[in-house]
C-alpha cells in the first residue's frame, strides 16, 4: 500500500506485467478499506479525501457517481459507501488538471495511442479547449466563443442532424433542460446509455406490469423470504448491495445466484464495519449457485414456471395466487398452456445446468411466500434478453409476488442516475403525454417522430447524417458496441461537443471540430448563482428521488454547472427571444424543479419534498396498490419460445464484463482482486476443459476473431487465461472486447447492443506471443474455488 498523493502516471498499461492469482472466495473485508482509502489520497490527498468520504451519500451531502443502490431512509452509516464508490470519488476529487500545457504537449496522433487508464488518471479537464479541421493539437477557447460555435453550427444544420448523448452522471435538473433544448431544436435524437444497458428491462416490463422500473424498495430486499441474483455481479457493481442481502440472511431469507462466473460477491461477504468482517469468517450469502451458460436464462425461467405449475396441479392451492391472478392479470390460460411440457434434454443443453439443480430452486420458490428476482445486464444483453424478463415477470405473476412486502421486480440499475434521466424525458421514443406537457409549459412545438437511439446514431454516424453530436457525460466511442465503426463514424461528423470531468477516448475521436467543456462533478461546490449554492436530485434504482449537493472548492474556476452549460447553450442557438427563459432556470434551480412539477407526474411540490430528510418515492402502481397500468389495465402473462446462444463449432459465447477496478468506461486501476487478475486487461477468461479442446494452453497470446452473419471481426493480443467460467464460454473485459460486437448484434424490441451474445474462436497471435507473465497456479476450474461448495454438475440436492 502507497499513501500519499501521487503524480499522473507517466507509463500506459503494459501487457506483459498481467499477473494471475487464484479467484478470491470472499469480497469487502479490510482490504477493500486499504485499497479504498490508498486510491483516494493519491488522487485528492488527506484533508480533502476526508471531506468528501464523510458526505458521500449522506443526508445534505452528494450522492455517489457510481452506482444508482438505494441508501437506508433510517440510520446511516458513518461511512455510507463502498470501495468502488471511494474510488469513484476519488476519480473526481483529483489535484491532479488538465490545461493547456497537456494539450500543447501531446498532439492528437499521440493521444490515440494511449488507453482510457492513461488517459483517465491525468485529472480533471480545467478549462474549455477546441480543435478545428486540419489542427493537431487542442487549444483553449473561451466560454462565450465556445457557445457560440455551437449556436451556429447548430442553426446551420436541421434537427434530425443533431444527436444528444445522455451519461447516467446527469442529474435530474440537467436532463430535463437537456431534453427541453432537444426537443426545442426539433428532434427526438436523445440515445443514452440505458440502451446499452437496462433498455431490453424496460421493454419487457413496461407491457407486462405497466412501469418499466423495478417494484421492490430496500425494505423489500431486507424481507424478502428468497432473492434471485441472476446475471449480476454486486460485488464489484453494487457492492452496497452485499449490505442488504447479509441482512436479508440474517433474517432468514436464502439467495441464488445465478451467473456463468463465480463471483465471489455472491457468495462470502465480510462487511468491514461489523467485527464478524473484520476478524470474523463474514456471511456465506448464495445459498445455491447455477453456473448457468451464458444466454440460458430464458430457459432456466421457462423450466422453474413449468415446475410451479406441476406443483400446483399436483397440490392445488399450494403455489399458484389464483386471486390475484384472476382479478389483475391476462393470459394465464396460455401462459399454462405452453408451460405444461418441457423438453428436460433441451433445457439442460440450454442452461448448462442439471435437472436436479433446476428442481432443487424450484423446491425453494415453491416455498417462498415472497420472493424478488434481481438482474442486470447479464440478462439484458442478450438477443432474446426482453423475452427472458418477460418470462421472469411471468413467474413472479405467479405467486403474486407483487405489491406486497418482500416481493417484486428489481432491474438493478448501475449508473446513478441513469433512472433518473429516462424519468426526466430522456428518451429517443417520448410518450404523447410528455411532448404535450412540454409545449404547454413552455410553448414550444415538440417533434412527435422518434429519434436515434445508440445503436441507430451510431449508424447515422457511418452515413454521414449527423452534424452535430452533444454529449453530456460518458464516453460514447468506448460504451457502444462495434468500435472500429463507431469510432470512423464520429470523425465524419461536423461537430462533436464533450461535456465532460476527465479526458476520454471520445475526445480523441472527435469530429471534425471539437469542443470539450469542463463541468461541475457531484463533489464540487455549485455556488456561482444570483440566489447562492444550488443543489440537484437524482432517482436511485428503486425510485427514491433526494437531493446531491457537492461541497468540494472546484479545481478550476473555469468549470461551469451542467444546467449552466445546456442553458448558454440554447442561448446561443435560440437568441434572446425564445420562449424558454434558460437564463432564470440557470441561475436557479429551483425554478427548473418548478417546471418539473408541472411537467411530470409524481412530482408535484417537488421544491418542497425534494428538501425533505430522505427526499420522496415516485409512485410505483405495481408496488403501491398491486395494479397495472398498462394498456389493458392488467399484468400480463406472455409466451415466448424457447431460445438460446448456439455458436459454430470451435466457437465459444464470449460475454464481456467489467474489472472490480473499474466503472464502466472508467479504469480506477488494474487490479480485478476478486478475479485474480491484475497488471493487465486483455485477457479472455476461459474454461481449462475449453483451452485443451480448443488446442490451446493457458496463458496463449491470440487474436480473437467474432463472427456474426458471416462477418468477422478482430481483435488482437489477447492472453488466454484458465478460469472456472461455465464450459463453452469466456469472458472478457469491456470495453476492450466491444470491437468484436458487430452493431446489428443486438436484443430484440430494446437495440441494445449484444455484449452477452459474442461467438469467437481464437488463432495464435505469433512467434512473439510467448511474453512471460507471472502467475500462480489455478486449482482445478470445477472444484475448491469456495471453501466448502462443489461445482460438479451435480449438485447435492436439499
Amino acid at each position: 500500500m502507497k499513501f500519499g498523493k501521487q503524480p499522473a502516471p507517466v507509463a500506459d498499461i503494459n501487457e506483459d506485467d498481467l499477473e494471475v492469482h487464484k479467484p478470491k472466495s470472499e469480497a469487502a473485508g479490510v482490504k477493500a478499506v486499504m485499497v479504498a482509502l490508498e486510491r483516494a489520497v493519491a488522487q485528492a490527498g488527506v484533508a480533502r479525501t476526508a471531506h468528501s468520504l464523510l458526505r458521500l451519500n449522506q443526508r445534505g451531502g452528494f450522492d455517489c457517481p457510481g452506482c444508482a443502490w438505494p441508501e437506508s431512509d433510517r440510520k446511516r452509516k458513518a461511512a455510507e459507501f463502498c470501495e468502488n464508490g471511494a474510488k469513484a470519488v476519488a476519480e473526481e476529487n483529483t489535484l491532479r488538471t488538465v490545461g493547456s500545457e497537456f494539450w500543447a504537449k501531446h498532439s492528437i496522433a499521440e493521444l490515440s495511442t494511449k488507453t482510457e487508464y492513461w488517459l483517465g488518471n491525468q485529472g480533471r479537464l480545467s478549462e474549455p479547449v477546441v480543435i478545428r479541421a486540419g489542427e493537431t493539437h487542442y487549444s483553449p477557447i473561451s466560454w462565450a466563443e465556445a457557445f457560440d460555435l455551437i449556436g451556429e453550427h447548430v442553426r446551420a444544420s436541421t434537427p434530425d442532424r443533431c444527436v444528444f448523448y445522455t451519461s447516467g452522471r446527469t442529474a435530474n435538473e440537467t436532463a430535463f433542460m437537456y431534453q427541453l433544448y432537444a426537443r426545442a431544436i426539433g428532434t427526438n435524437n436523445l440515445p443514452d446509455c440505458s440502451n446499452m444497458c437496462h433498455e431490453s428491462s424496460g421493454s419487457a416490463l413496461n407491457p407486462t406490469i405497466g412501469i418499466g422500473k423495478g417494484t421492490v424498495s430496500l425494505d423489500d430486499i431486507h424481507d424478502a423470504e428468497l432473492i434471485f441474483v441472476v446475471g449480476q455481479n454486486p460485488g464489484t457493481n453494487h457492492p452496497r448491495m452485499l449490505s442488504a442481502l447479509k441482512e436479508c440472511k440474517d433474517k432468514g431469507g436464502k439467495v441464488v445466484a445465478v451467473n456463468p462466473l463465480p463471483e465471489a460477491g455472491l457468495f462470502n461477504f465480510k462487511d468491514p464495519q461489523t467485527v464478524s468482517g473484520v476478524v470474523g469468517g463474514g456471511t456465506p450469502l448464495a445459498d445455491e449457485y447455477l453456473q448457468i451458460k451464458v444466454g440460458g436464462d430464458l430457459a432456466l425461467f421457462q423450466a422453474l414456471g413449468h415446475l410451479l405449475l406441476a406443483e400446483e396441479e399436483r397440490n392445488p392451492g399450494s403455489v399458484v395466487d389464483h386471486s390475484f391472478i384472476d382479478a389483475q392479470t391476462d393470459g394465464f390460460d396460455a401462459y399454462r398452456q405452453a408451460r405444461a411440457e418441457l423438453d428436460w434434454a433441451e433445457t439442460e443443453k440450454a442452461t448448462g445446468l442439471t435437472r436436479a439443480q433446476i428442481e432443487t430452486v424450484a423446491g425453494m420458490l415453491i416455498k417462498s411466500k415472497a420472493s424478488i428476482f434481481c438482474w442486470a445486464l447479464g440478462v439484458t444483453q442478450q438477443p432474446h434478453s426482453v423475452d427472458t424478463i418477460k418470462e421472469m415477470v411471468n413467474v413472479l405473476l405467479l405467486q403474486g409476488n407483487f405489491g406486497k412486502p418482500g416481493a417484486g421486480a428489481c432491474p438493478v440499475r448501475g449508473h446513478s442516475n441513469v433512472q433518473g434521466d429516462r424519468t426526466m424525458g430522456i428518451w429517443e421514443k417520448p410518450k404523447e403525454w410528455l411532448l404535450d406537457a412540454l409545449d404547454t409549459e413552455f410553448g414550444i412545438a415538440s417533434p412527435r417522430h422518434h429519434g436515434y437511439d445508440a445503436v441507430e446514431a451510431m449508424e447515422a454516424f457511418e452515413r454521414d447524417e449527423v452534424d452535430v453530436f452533444v454529449s453530456m457525460g460518458g464516453n460514447f466511442s468506448l460504451a457502444c458496441s462495434d468500435t472500429e465503426t463507431l469510432e470512423a463514424g464520429m470523425q465524419r461528423i461536423g461537430l462533436t461537443v464533450h461535456i465532460s470531468t476527465k479526458p476520454n477516448r471520445s475526445h480523441i475521436v472527435h469530429g471534425r471540430t471539437s469542443l470539450i467543456l469542463p463541468t461541475l462533478g457531484r463533489t464540487d461546490k455549485d455556488d456561482k448563482h444570483p440566489k447562492g449554492a444550488q443543489f440537484l436530485s437524482v432517482e436511485d434504482s428503486m425510485s427514491v428521488v433526494h437531493s446531491t449537493q457537492g461541497r468540494l472548492t472546484p479545481v478550476s474556476e473555469h468549470l461551469l454547472a451542467e444546467p449552466v452549460i445546456v442553458a448558454r447553450m440554447a442561448e446561443a442557438t435560440f437568441g434572446p427571444d425564445h420562449s424558454v427563459d434558460w437564463k432564470a432556470m440557470a441561475e436557479d434551480y429551483d425554478v427548473i424543479r418548478d417546471h418539473i412539477a408541472r411537467v411530470l407526474p409524481g412530482f408535484e411540490d417537488f421544491n418542497t419534498r425534494v428538501r425533505t430528510k430522505n427526499g420522496f418515492v415516485l409512485p410505483n402502481p405495481p408496488r403501491d396498490t398491486r395494479s397495472f397500468k398498462t394498456d389493458i389495465g392488467r399484468g400480463r402473462f406472455t409466451v415466448s419460445p424457447l431460445e438460446y446462444l448456439t455458436p459454430p463449432d470451435g466457437h465459444l459465447v464470449l460475454q464481456t464484463i467489467r474489472s472490480h477496478d473499474q466503472y464502466n468506461t472508467t479504469y480506477y486501476g488494474l487490479d480485478d482482486r476478486y478475479r485474480g487478475i491484475s497488471g493487465g486487461r486483455r485477457v479472455i477468461l476461459i474454461h481449462p476443459e475449453d483451452l485443451v479442446e480448443l488446442g490451446f494452453k493457458d496463458r496463449d497470446l491470440v487474436d480473437v476473431v467474432s463472427t456474426f452473419r458471416g462477418h468477422d471481426r478482430k481483435a488482437d493480443k489477447f492472453r488466454l487465461v484458465a478460469y472456472p467460467t461455465a464450459k463453452g464460454c469466456a469472458a472478457a473485459y469491456f470495453p476492450e472486447a466491444n470491437a468484436l460486437v458487430h452493431k446489428e448484434n443486438v436484443a430484440r424490441e430494446s437495440n441494445t447492443p449484444g455484449f452477452k451474445a459474442m461467438f469467437v474462436r481464437f488463432t495464435p497471435h505469433g512467434a512473439d506471443g510467448a511474453a512471460e507473465v507471472s502467475s500462480e497456479e489455478l486449482e482445478p476450474a470445477t472444484e475448491g474455488l469456495i471453501p466448502g461448495r462443489s461445482y460438479k454438475r451435480e449438485p447435492v440436492r436439499t
